[in-house]
């Protein structure tokens, strides 16, 4: 169980199942190759997975977030960050999606969070989200196969499928497909 608090209400979730915690691990995956470690990205990013941030009366846990690496105190050495992230990502699950929607997406832009990116896995779908003004505005929405290439990590190209398991489960079909003869 994980629990939040968002503006002094506790909320507990369950841990997520298989396809969630496969589209945050590729993704936090991807991210992280290029704008933390700078494999063929630019880094310049800290990308950390389910980060306890507190932030005023606030205690969340997003499934992914990155800070800007000027931004991120240089010691992390402690239990959790109280710096606003300038992106999340919340993948959503049935039994998260209302806190999701309705409390922490408030709470990230009431702290200044500027981008926020939702996953759902069931859906296969990905919304772009740009803070402005204390609100949310969609900025793009992907889905299924779609390659993403959006802020603030326009500098590389996401190919949603592998987040979904796709990619992994066309190939366990091929090598389980009979041989075809002529």
């Amino acid at each position: 169980m994980v629990e939040e608090f968002v503006g002094g209400e506790s909320f507990r979730s369950p841990s997520r199942c298989v396809l969630q915690t496969l589209a945050a691990s590729v993704l936090g995956a991807e991210i992280g190759a290029a704008f933390h470690r700078h494999r063929n990205g630019p880094g310049g990013w800290w990308i950390i997975d389910q980060p306890e941030i507190h932030l005023g009366r606030d205690v969340l846990v997003p499934d992914i977030a990155g800070w800007r690496s000027e931004e991120l105190p240089a010691s992390l050495d402690s239990e959790a960050v109280e710096l606003p992230p300038a992106w999340v990502c919340e993948v959503v699950t049935p039994a998260t999606a209302r806190l999701d929607r309705k409390f922490k997406l408030p709470a990230y832009a009431r702290s200044g969070v500027e981008h926020l990116w939702l996953v759902d896995p069931a859906q296969r779908s990905l919304d772009v989200m740009l803070q402005t003004g204390g609100r949310w505005m969609l900025v793009e929405s992907f889905t299924d196969r779609d390659r993403v290439r959006s802020k603030p990590f326009d500098a590389m190209e996401i190919e949603l499928e592998h987040l979904w398991g796709l990619t992994a489960l066309a190939a366990e079909s091929a090598e389980i497909a009979p041989p075809r003869h002529a």
